[in-house]
């Protein structure tokens, strides 16, 4: 697909892969809505790349109706939807002070898992009215994000790693659908990047992480997650697939 003139969406885009994702993707030429909470943070981000920022709530379906709509009231309809919004909280399921409370699980799937459909469904049920493009005949692109937590979650990831395999699982089934109306969905399953997410890991944990990544030996740039994300809407065959971005991690128990 043709990124030059696209109307675009990316939640969480005010920071970490999301804002390198918006970025690069203003400067290909595409007409970039930052979904965020943090309006803040969108709202100085969005003035540095030439992109708009909207409030979006992706657990909310009132927030991302709106947002949706007003972006397409600024934009024209969006081609192109990544959702990179979510959350990381670390705990084991049992420790000394009881059962992880059932109401920071919920929280995770809740931003993560349904956040992502939330904005998937609303994204796609407009794209699907659009006009087809040129010979690959797309209508429109959605790009979700997963984790190599999804497949090797480690102890104190239980909800984290359940909330992307989820995203995993969805995949599939999703191109499956929106095949019919001419719309791509396609996952991106980082390994360790090196995000404000990951910033909030202890120095030394984070170095312990980084001796399990065979080549390149460090952590994943953001802008490396955005060219992949570039290249998977430029390449039509991509389509219902996870794609691991994690040079060859495979995360241990701990």
């Amino acid at each position: 697909m043709e990124i030059k003139n696209c109307a675009a969406i990316v939640s969480g885009g005010a920071s970490g892969m999301g804002a390198a994702t918006a970025k690069m993707l203003s400067a290909a030429g595409a007409k970039v809505a930052i979904f965020d909470v943090n309006m803040d943070a969108a709202r100085a981000f969005a003035s540095e790349i030439n992109a708009l920022p909207f409030q979006c709530d992706v657990t909310q379906e009132d927030s991302v109706i709106q947002a949706v709509a007003d972006a397409e009231k600024a934009h024209g309809a969006a081609r192109i939807c990544i959702n990179c919004a979510g959350i990381v909280k670390g705990r084991r399921i049992v420790n000394q002070q009881g059962p992880m409370p059932l109401s920071e699980f919920r929280e995770v799937i809740e931003v993560n898992l349904i956040g992502t459909f939330n904005l998937m469904r609303i994204a796609a049920s407009q794209m699907q009215g659009l006009s087809i493009l040129g010979d690959s005949e797309e209508r429109g692109i959605i790009i979700n994000t997963a984790s190599v937590a999804a497949y090797e979650g480690q102890i104190g990831q239980a909800a984290y790693s359940a909330s992307k395999g989820g995203i995993v699982s969805l995949t599939l089934p999703a191109a499956r659908e929106l095949a019919q109306f001419g719309i791509r969905v396609v996952t991106i399953a980082p390994g360790l990047v090196d995000t404000p997410m990951f910033q909030k890991i202890p120095d030394a944990a984070r170095a312990a992480l980084i001796t399990n990544v065979p080549f390149p030996h460090r952590l994943a740039k953001p802008e490396e997650y955005a060219k992949l994300a570039l290249h998977i809407i430029d390449n039509p065959m991509i389509n219902g697939e996870v794609i691991r971005l994690d040079g060859g991690l495979r995360m241990q128990a701990k």
